[in-house]
């Protein structure tokens, strides 16, 4: 998922900026990742699959977890591992570090939210109610002082950061619908909150005041004939598989910073772009072969990242949705992706049991 840090930090490029440290000049992000992207590191150390990453707000750590069950911290520049956090007891599916830098989230299919101070390692808060299943995304507010969770179950739930209360839990208008809330992200500004569920639909809530659902889109979703609403999207444990619906299982939610468009992506493998603040469906780009697992969108809302099952990570130009740039460097699924505060670099979390990190722009020189 995105980095909610992403969209508060004006793009600058330390190559650019002057040694007074006025007038950074501003990244055209299109022009950077089509002049080049190259590979600068390969964090090994998980020993499965990695299904998360994130950049701490200094742009100088990432952590990453995944089905080792371990937080890993590593350290940018040298590639070393710096400490691995203890603590869940299943696969983590979500990793973000807050704004300040001070606190560190993680979601995990143990069934709980740990808070962690990145800097010690010491685990400092436990997030879980009585009736959670698996925690699988997780977006903080812009000012990093709301969390929310999305999961195998069909409500949310979102919790103060700071003390670890449990704020508010958004269930939808329909109560008969038991589909899971799989994903969920802030808008940039903060007041709404948009979730994708198991079978492809999309929701946008009011977070502040009302937590309430305003929009309900068919997003990825596509009726089927011997489609009913009594066995729509549940999980089937005879043969191990999901019923037809599932194929559109949302995988991944950005917003532009810009706050113009809600970008999703999907199990069926295409990228669905919709204009706010009405959830209008803009344009459907295809691509990817697999699962869309991740989305990123740079700072100035002009380039969109995508990585999925399918062992790529694509580049797309939001003005046209044409694909400039694929990467096909991992050996397994990209299971999850994100850009650094200033957007020189990417980093891209694999089940082949690594985290790479790239840049974009010209060859440097020195």
């Amino acid at each position: 998922m995105a980095d909610p840090t992403v969209s508060q930090l004006a793009p600058s490029s330390s190559r650019l900026a002057t040694s007074s440290g006025t007038g950074t000049a501003p990244v055209d992000f299109l022009e950077y990742w089509k002049t080049g992207a190259r590979e600068l590191t390969s964090f090994r150390g998980h020993s499965h699959g990695v299904w998360s990453v994130a950049f701490a707000p200094d742009g100088l750590t990432l952590a990453s977890g995944g089905v080792d069950r371990l937080v890993r911290m590593w350290d940018i520049e040298t590639g070393r591992l710096l400490r691995s956090l203890r603590g869940h007891t299943a696969d983590i599916r979500s990793v973000v570090f807050t704004p300040d830098g001070q606190t560190l989230a993680t979601a995990s299919e143990d069934r709980t939210i740990r808070l962690w101070n990145p800097n010690t390692g010491e685990s400092k808060k436990l997030l879980f109610t009585r009736y959670d299943h698996n925690v699988v995304s997780l977006s903080l507010s812009p000012d990093g002082l709301m969390l929310a969770r999305g999961s195998h179950n069909k409500d949310i739930k979102i919790w103060e950061v700071t003390t670890g209360t449990e704020l508010m839990t958004l269930l939808g208008k329909d109560q008969y619908d038991h589909h899971w809330s799989v994903c969920v992200v802030f808008s940039p500004d903060g007041l709404h909150l948009a979730s994708g569920t198991d079978i492809g639909k999309i929701k946008l809530w009011e977070v502040l005041p009302s937590g309430e659902e305003k929009i309900l889109h068919n997003g990825h979703w596509k009726q089927h004939d011997d489609d009913t609403s009594e066995t729509r999207g549940y999980f089937v444990e005879d043969d191990g598989g999901f019923q037809k619906p599932m194929d559109y299982w949302i995988g991944a939610m950005a917003f532009t910073p810009d706050a113009k468009l809600l970008i999703t992506g999907s199990r069926d493998q295409t990228i669905k772009l919709f204009d706010m603040p009405h959830v209008a469906e803009q344009r459907t780009l295809k691509g990817h072969t697999g699962w869309v697992r991740s989305l990123a969108v740079t700072s100035d809302s002009k380039v969109l990242v995508s990585a999925g099952d399918d062992a790529t990570i694509r580049f797309w130009d939001l003005s046209n949705g044409r694909c400039f740039r694929t990467l096909k460097a991992h050996t397994g699924g990209v299971r999850g992706i994100t850009l650094s505060p200033d957007g020189m670099k990417l980093a891209s979390a694999s089940w082949d049991r690594t985290v790479k990190l790239w840049e974009g722009g010209a060859e440097a020189s020195e």
